[in-house]
């Protein structure tokens, strides 16, 4: 080894011992006769020291370093005079009397520090130099001792960890597919998988009752701060469980985590139906570190003359604690924010209640006294209280109201760092309706088992039954949710052939592209297939949500911008035209 200790052990215990270190030069400090050099590696930084009187020559040379220099430097520890108590090598210093240049630097792009002065695309595209920053290292820390800590778990459960094909066939459901040509079949084509879904379902037809992977899965979808056209998925499955098992084996990984790397211990977390979630917070992945549920006034609110109310289809408010006081400004800035676009709302409705127990709303004229008092009684409302209303279709003002009580949550500090509320989001619809290519969707995705009690109605529809309401059959499935995001998601598997040909052609798959597309699978659920069903974690997510941040693309080594790019190696790029000719493809623009 060039050297004998990292830049971030070294104490006072290791005084009077001489060491080599090897490193990065963070920057160099001139104070009279003295130079100082902080060196830099993953483990921390020390400080090196070179006098003037006692080695003129190698003082001389170590003022010639510039940033980012790569150096092998020898000496003897000692106690630093002025300690620095905000490092953890603060308490000694190397006296240098041997220095290699291991390799020099052009000046970086931007000063490779924590409050850094390089733009994100500038970073993306030095990535390698934007890895050496603090923060970056201690992300991929974090994410390194989240994957040991998941894998410690699930081997101790009695997972198998087994890898799955990156190379696959395309289907048409859930996001668009990445494809690859296939250079030995002419015109033929490979899909990267966005899950290993059938395969691990196989898997369970194949006797390996529980399986796991970390795995890379890659979907072409537009890109937003959670998302990555490659992300990485904690991929499980089990058989001979119910919806229960797997709730309670993958809530143990979740405590797990939380206690390993967080030092936190968890109570049993709450489980909310998709239908309560949508009405009392209007999201099936809401945040519970704070209240401020929905409440829904068409009972005290429709026949007063107000033509907003009497035509809405939902009248719902929120109650935010201690804001009566808001001035005419607060309330326009809120009712200009329901109003832009990404939220949707025409206009916001607002009862201020005083200290003194006083009404004042933006309806006084439509609504008396009495009427008012009604109306807040439903929310018991304190003096001090301010109540925030919509009204319109009902999804879209759940959907709006949701982004009111979090921009609230926001503006009032309630969604702390370092809170957690995590829960089960479960009994989603199984299906939805698509209006414009008028059909059905599978919610989670076309392998999802319907809850047992729904399947008649799944027959019902099949049969013709026109009043069968396929919107009423509930999947047997459930969504982790810590801090408004959803962390993963699963379900029960169906494992009958017969009833997965029914869904198939719920979904609107004719018998031969049902067959065409996932024949292998119900083939194989012909030969014993056990009852299994499983989940899938974001990785990249959870450990961004663990570390109190927004973007996962700071959790992933060599992440693309937001339009899919590598800007680093410049990625995607045109091919050679041999290579395209070698493909049988054929560009046209």
């Amino acid at each position: 080894m060039l050297r004998t200790h990292t830049c971030g052990e070294l104490r006072m215990e290791n005084a009077g011992q001489t060491v080599t270190l090897c490193g990065w030069v963070q920057r160099v400090r001139e104070m009279g006769g003295l130079t100082f050099i902080d060196l830099r590696d993953r483990y921390g930084i020390t400080q090196l020291v070179f006098n003037m009187e006692i080695n003129p020559s190698l003082c001389e040379d170590a003022r010639q370093l510039g940033r980012e220099f790569v150096l092998s430097a020898t000496g003897k520890i000692a106690e630093r005079s002025n300690k620095n108590p905000k490092m953890e090598t603060g308490d000694i210093e190397i006296l240098v009397d041997r220095l290699t240049i291991l390799n020099t630097s052009k000046i970086p792009p931007f000063t490779i520090e924590d409050n850094t002065d390089g733009g994100e695309e500038l970073r993306m595209k030095y990535r390698y130099l934007d890895l050496r920053r603090n923060v970056n290292r201690k992300n991929l820390e974090l994410r390194h001792r989240m994957a040991i800590e998941t894998r410690n778990y699930l081997n101790n459960e009695k997972f198998l960890e087994i890898e799955t094909p990156y190379m696959i066939k395309s289907t048409p459901e859930g996001a668009r597919d990445f494809v690859v040509p296939s250079r030995m079949n002419p015109g033929q084509f490979y899909a990267l998988p966005q899950s290993p879904q059938t395969f691990k379902q196989l898997l369970m037809v194949a006797g390996f009752d529980r399986y796991y992977q970390l795995v890379h899965c890659f979907r072409d979808e537009d890109l937003r701060a959670d998302r990555q056209p490659e992300f990485t998925q904690i991929d499980c499955e089990m058989s001979f469980v119910t919806q229960e098992d797997i709730l309670e084996t993958f809530e143990g990984l979740a405590k797990q985590l939380f206690r390993s790397i967080l030092k936190m211990e968890m109570e049993n977390f709450p489980r909310l139906t998709y239908e309560n979630a949508m009405r009392l917070y209007g999201s099936d992945k809401p945040d519970l570190r704070f209240g401020m549920q929905f409440v829904e006034l068409n009972d005290v609110t429709k026949g007063k003359r107000f033509r907003v109310f009497d035509e809405a289809e939902l009248i719902a408010g929120i109650n935010v604690p201690g804001c009566g006081e808001y001035s005419r400004k607060q309330l326009d800035e809120l009712t200009d924010f329901v109003k832009r676009p990404q939220v949707g709302a025409t206009g916001l409705i607002y009862i201020r209640v005083s200290p003194e127990g006083t009404l004042r709303s933006s309806v006084d004229k439509f609504f008396t006294v009495p009427d008012l008092t009604a109306i807040i009684s439903k929310f018991s409302a304190k003096p001090g209280d301010l109540i925030l209303i919509l009204a319109g279709k009902c999804h879209k003002t759940r959907s709006a109201l949701c982004d009111l009580r979090l921009e609230m949550g926001t503006r009032l500090g309630l969604r702390k760092p370092g809170t957690f509320k995590p829960l089960w989001v479960i009994d989603f619809p199984l299906l939805e309706w698509d209006e414009e290519t008028n059909r059905y969707y599978a919610k989670h995705h076309p392998f999802t088992a319907p809850v047992p009690g729904d399947i008649t109605l799944v027959d019902q529809y099949l049969s013709g039954d026109q009043k069968a309401d396929l919107e009423k059959v509930h999947a047997n499935a459930y969504d982790l949710v810590i801090n408004g995001v959803e962390i993963g998601g699963g379900s029960i598997r169906i494992h009958n052939k017969d009833l997965q040909k029914k869904m198939l052609t719920v979904l609107g798959f004719s018998d031969e592209d049902a067959a065409s597309q996932f024949g292998f699978l119900m083939n194989a659920f012909e030969y014993g297939a056990p009852p299994h069903g499983g989940i899938a974690f974001g990785f990249d997510r959870w450990t961004t949500v663990f570390a109190g941040a927004d973007s996962i693309r700071d959790f992933i080594a060599f992440p693309k911008n937001n339009a899919g790019r590598d800007v680093m190696i410049d990625s995607p790029a045109p091919i050679k035209e041999e290579q395209l000719k070698e493909l049988n493809i054929r560009i046209t623009i």
